[in-house]
């Protein structure tokens, strides 16, 4: 009998996907769906035999044919592109969405973190929602009032223990929804990309509480997109594309098999393929040059931009974008929201289409290959609205700068000129 305590044979997962007639709105009016339907009933008369309908289905395969097992104690990394199928796994591992095909074989209690505040009631404090959560999650009232004063501690919101969680911020909805799940002491702990919303110290505290848990023979199943949190944390990795597995075994030859690929299929261009329903869509990326013109290649020492264009379907605040730019390790190594620059963006966003400007400085960064991440999300509570992630890669070339002409190497990540000041203090 095999010792896995996780088992995947053969998993599918299949969605209908329904698409409006070419030429008709995404939106439809009252009179169209009543002339759709006195059309719909005049052609039946005239073919009884032959069904209509005004939208057309297709089969789209979220995973397919995807095996494989982890053993007890296994830190395993999940990675992949964005809509590779590494959520729709973790859900189906989890128990929330069920699959179309093959089996899954668990031993043991569960705990998943995959989206932030899932099972968090907005109008309930925070010491309501630790019960109400951890019973969600399986916790006996026993266990989570033995587990109690470390959630909260874990957490750091003592201070705010009575108070509504709608009135918590993003890092503190973070900490909390974290805390109960890795206080839950499961046999298996499967945990999405959610701490990429706290900041830097919480997430380092999330990634000690990992080890912990890893070092204490209990599993984990993780899906980043951060290759260095990534190595760090997992000893075995799993490569998705497009559905199905691509490459599995130690995680240092799964991440440079997934730098690889994804260094050699893109251009400095994204353009939307197809509309979806999100509330914000981003349907145009592109890395241009300073003469507006877009281009692969950039010089170090001349400024560069980044153009995107968007549509925001209605009104809506507490809303930004974000962006990540990454070198080829896919480290971030620059990143930015929208209202650092203008507190407004934050208030509120009117409905339209939309184009924006990023002017990144010359000599910002040292000579190499990057490539740029760009998500929409809503600021509290934390929720991830649309993403784009690796894509648009670029590079920045010297030129002829002091470095290259005295034949010195670039060193680190930024390049901008500091200026050291000297003074003469004595003779």
């Amino acid at each position: 009998m095999s010792d896995a305590i996780i088992q995947v044979e053969n998993l599918g997962k299949k969605y209908i996907i329904g698409h409006q007639r070419q030429g008709r709105s995404q939106y439809t009016a009252l009179r169209d769906v009543v002339t759709d339907g006195v059309r719909a009933i005049g052609q039946a008369l005239k073919n009884p035999h032959k069904a209509i309908s005004p939208t057309q289905r297709e089969e789209f395969w979220a995973l397919k044919d995807v095996s494989f097992e982890v053993k007890q104690g296994e830190v395993v990394g999940i990675i992949g592109r964005n809509g590779a199928g590494k959520s729709t796994l973790l859900k189906i591992l989890s128990r929330i969405t069920e699959p179309t095909a093959g089996r899954i074989r668990l031993k043991g209690r569960v705990a998943s973190l995959l989206e932030v505040g899932t099972g968090f009631h907005p109008e309930l404090t925070g010491r309501e929602n630790i019960f109400l959560n951890g019973a969600i999650l399986g916790m006996s009232k026993a266990e989570i009032n033995y587990k109690f004063d470390e959630i909260v501690e874990f957490a750091e919101i003592s201070r705010f223990l009575d108070t509504p969680v709608k009135r918590y911020s993003s890092g503190m909805y973070v900490r909390l929804a974290f805390a109960v799940a890795a206080h839950m002491e499961p046999e298996i702990l499967v945990v999405d990309e959610v701490l990429a919303v706290g900041d830097i110290e919480f997430q380092k505290k999330c990634l000690s509480k990992m080890e912990n848990i890893g070092n204490s023979g209990r599993t984990i199943v993780f899906v980043s997109h951060n290759m260095s949190t990534i190595k760090a944390l997992c000893s075995k990795g799993i490569y998705l594309s497009k559905g199905s597995i691509s490459y599995s075994g130690n995680i240092e030859s799964v991440v440079n098999q997934y730098l690889n690929c994804t260094q050699m299929q893109d251009q400095p261009i994204y353009q939307m393929t197809k509309v979806t329903d999100a509330l914000i869509q981003i349907s145009s990326v592109q890395i241009l040059d300073k003469n507006g013109k877009l281009a692969s290649q950039h010089p170090y020492s001349e400024p560069f931009s980044i153009h995107v264009e968007y549509t925001i379907r209605e009104y809506v605040s507490n809303v930004y974008f974000a962006l990540h730019i990454h070198d080829s390790t896919l480290e971030t190594i620059v990143f930015s929201r929208d209202f650092e620059a203008a507190e407004e963006k934050l208030l509120s966003r009117d409905k339209g289409v939309f184009s924006c400007d990023v002017e990144l400085p010359s000599s910002l960064l040292v000579p190499g290959k990057y490539s740029i991440s760009l998500h929409v999300a809503h600021a509290s509570p934390p929720e991830l609205i649309s993403g784009l992630d690796f894509i648009c890669p670029f590079e920045l070339v010297d030129n002829g700068s002091h470095n290259a002409k005295l034949g010195f190497p670039w060193r680190g990540k930024i390049g901008i000129p500091l200026y050291w000041n000297e003074r003469k203090i004595s003779q």
